[in-house]
């Protein structure tokens, strides 16, 4: 295996040095593009990102064999075909996405028409502008990586257009435009912690700059939370202050649904009289914890169950509805941080009555009969208590079965799945659970939200995903008030007790997209490596995507009222800079390693009386000791007999003369060891 990998290391190595100057340098730039636009094919329609591999496969072609660029008689139909895709795609040139899809076939297309120095930067240029696109889709730290690594291959790139002799090995360039990047990320982090942040982002965003996400309603139906089950995306993520309550106490309450057609639960409005008081009594220890919500696009908050009042929010005020549903004045259209108390132990409405309980018995005429006939059937058992017992020992005994792909259902949906299918997910259990105890006379809600989420042992957050989605029931007993009643639980309880994976067949768990599940061991290699990048990922949200003008205000604040002060970092500054002001000065002092080896070799020689001439070159000092005629080089060892040395010192010599002459006046330095050999040589000499 390493002898195939150093052969075709040889064969690539001997392939680069075979290009001319400017093919070499074509092929970097269609890197450094390649590196830009291959992050978008996620996202952009298929035939986008073919026509632009296709066109910079064409181009690559081209600059292999030394073609012509295609005239543009044959780009300008094309690029106007291109434009028109885009239209029907879309049906619009402007916003988010069909401004992307423009800018990226303009890259691509522009690699065909490079016939000038001011295209190439052209090139680079909109390179660097569409490098700032690819942070409407992705803000992770892979993605902050991957965009610097692109930042320096395309400084490599404009670096070689800039060497007007002989140009550096590719390495060398690389590793130039890197320096670039580190160089500038010290001055980065300072503007970064200290310049003025704007509330919003730095231009108006687009009307489809939120679209396609994923995530919780203010409607469910059959399949909804099964579909969230399906994605791995990252809701919100939380750090507890006071101890976290166990696993099946986990439930982040979201939307209250009471509304049903028959098939789709939507939430009831203002339904409630006016001035009608909402009793709370919270009991037990009370839970504070901070979370971190992801952008959304929704106004709802949350938080675990049940709230004590509404978080605050910067700029954004929050409440409370009625049935304890946290949201926002506006859309959380970026990510925010919030602090919440909750109450797992709470008496919600504990009255005689209910206020406004017609709300949570409605029924639709027309819909499910069977399951209004088994509640009605219900109503024989005169304790409420009960009839909700009874369901739920029905789901526990008879063969129903929980799962990622129910079966669809029609019409009456309800009475397709207690009687036929008896099979589903979360929505379909409270959906039926629901219109059971409205007819057996119980009010009764659906309740959407979160229930679990994955503890880092690492950092101590934990992250809820939309894997967790879920759906329960609320029931209303008089003198208890409202209850929360999880039917999902009675079917398949390691939902609640564990997670999702391990409620689920073997057999579903692959219909999950890489959700990554069945790493059961927390200890486990994989799981110690997967807890070490979340955490990493959770500290960059926290630190830096999530640096809000607040956190700003205090970092500032806290750098001014703190031991470093302005002034101590006025002198830390100062003290930097000189300290580079000196390194500088050294290594200018210092000089070349190889000219400083050079030198010793010349005074060394000196010294036995074979001094070099003021205007001699390394060519011609070596063919005079050689008492050759210069400038000639002779290609055999065996004419230093000249040399009052012995035989390893004058190959030594002819060899150190020979490798600083190819190092000066050479296209670049042969080998990277050149300074080792030369100390060697050298030390053969003495």
């Amino acid at each position: 295996m390493k002898a195939r990998f150093a052969a075709l290391r040889a064969r690539v190595a001997s392939f680069a040095q075979s290009l001319s100057r400017d093919k070499a340098d074509t092929l970097l730039l269609l890197a450094g593009a390649l590196s830009v636009l291959a992050p978008h094919a996620g996202h952009l329609p298929p035939w986008v990102s073919l026509l632009c591999a296709a066109t910079l496969a064409w181009r690559t072609v081209i600059t292999l064999r030394g073609t012509r660029l295609p005239p543009p008689v044959l780009l300008l139909p094309l690029a106007m075909a291109a434009v028109s895709g885009v239209f029907l795609t879309y049906q619009t040139l402007l916003g988010r996405d069909a401004g992307v899809a423009m800018l990226v076939l303009l890259v691509a297309f522009k690699m065909l028409e490079m016939r000038a120095r001011r295209d190439l930067f052209v090139v680079i240029f909109l390179c660097f502008f569409l490098l700032l696109t690819t942070f409407f889709y992705a803000q992770g730290i892979g993605s902050a990586l991957m965009m610097a690594a692109s930042i320096a291959l395309l400084f490599g790139a404009q670096l070689s257009f800039q060497f007007t002799g002989a140009a550096p090995p590719l390495r060398r360039r690389l590793w130039l435009g890197a320096r670039v990047v580190l160089l500038a990320a010290p001055l980065a982090l300072v503007l970064f912690v200290v310049f003025p942040r704007l509330q919003g982002p730095l231009w108006g965003m687009p009307s489809d700059a939120r679209a396609g996400r994923t995530g919780l309603s203010n409607s469910m139906a059959p399949g909804n939370m099964s579909s969230l089950a399906q994605s791995q995306n990252t809701v919100f993520t939380v750090r507890f202050i006071d101890p976290a309550p166990p696993q099946q106490q986990l439930y982040w309450r979201g939307v209250v649904l009471g509304a049903f057609d028959g098939r789709t639960w939507v939430q009831v409005g203002a339904g409630l009289p006016p001035g009608t008081a909402i009793r709370l009594a919270l009991g037990g220890r009370a839970v504070r914890h901070q979370v971190t919500l992801e952008p959304t696009g929704r106004h709802w908050l949350f938080a675990l169950d049940l709230p004590a009042a509404p978080p605050r929010l910067a700029a954004n005020p929050s409440a409370m509805s009625p049935e304890m549903e946290l949201s926002a004045l506006d859309p959380i259209e970026q990510r925010v941080r919030y602090d919440a108390v909750s109450h797992p132990g709470y008496s919600l409405q504990a009255d005689a009555t209910l206020a406004g309980a017609a709300l949570w018995l409605a029924l639709p005429d027309g819909f499910n009969p069977r399951a209004l006939a088994a509640g009605a059937a219900l109503r024989r058992h005169a304790d409420p208590a009960q009839r909700v017992n009874v369901v739920l020992r029905r789901f526990h005994d008879e063969a129903y079965a929980y799962t990622l792909e129910p079966p669809l259902l029609g019409r009456h949906s309800v009475d397709e799945f207690l009687y036929q299918t008896r099979a589903g997910f979360c929505e379909h259990y409270a959906s039926a659970f629901v219109v059971l105890m409205r007819a057996a006379g119980v009010p009764a809600r659906v309740v959407t939200g979160y229930q679990g989420g994955e503890a880092n042992p690492v950092d101590g957050f934990m992250t809820v995903r939309q894997s967790d989605a879920h759906a329960w029931a609320e029931v209303w007993l008089a003198g208890r008030g409202w209850l929360r009643v999880d039917p999902t639980a009675a079917v398949a309880p390691e939902r609640v007790r564990r997670s999702l994976a391990h409620a689920l067949p073997d057999s579903s768990l692959f219909g999950l997209g890489g959700i990554g599940f069945g790493f059961d061991a927390s200890d486990s290699l994989f799981s110690q490596l997967r807890f070490q990048l979340g955490a990493l990922n959770t500290g960059w949200h926290q630190w830096v995507l999530n640096y809000t003008p607040e956190r700003q205000h205090g970092v500032i604040e806290s750098i001014r009222s703190g031991a470093l002060n302005l002034r101590t970092l006025a002198a830390l500054a100062v003290a930097a800079l000189l300290v580079w002001l000196a390194h500088v000065r050294r290594v200018r002092r210092r000089g070349d390693p190889v000219d400083a080896l050079y030198l010793a070799l010349c005074l060394h020689l000196g010294r036995m009386g074979m001094a070099r001439g003021v205007d001699e070159g390394p060519n011609a000092y070596r063919a005079r000791l050689m008492k050759l005629p210069a400038p000639a080089v002779p290609a055999v060892l065996a004419q230093l007999h000249a040399l009052p040395l012995t035989a390893p010192q004058n190959q030594a010599v002819a060899e150190f003369l020979r490798l600083y002459s190819a190092y000066k006046y050479g296209p670049w330095p042969t080998a990277p060891g050149l300074v080792a050999t030369l100390k060697n040589l050298l030390t053969k000499l003495r």
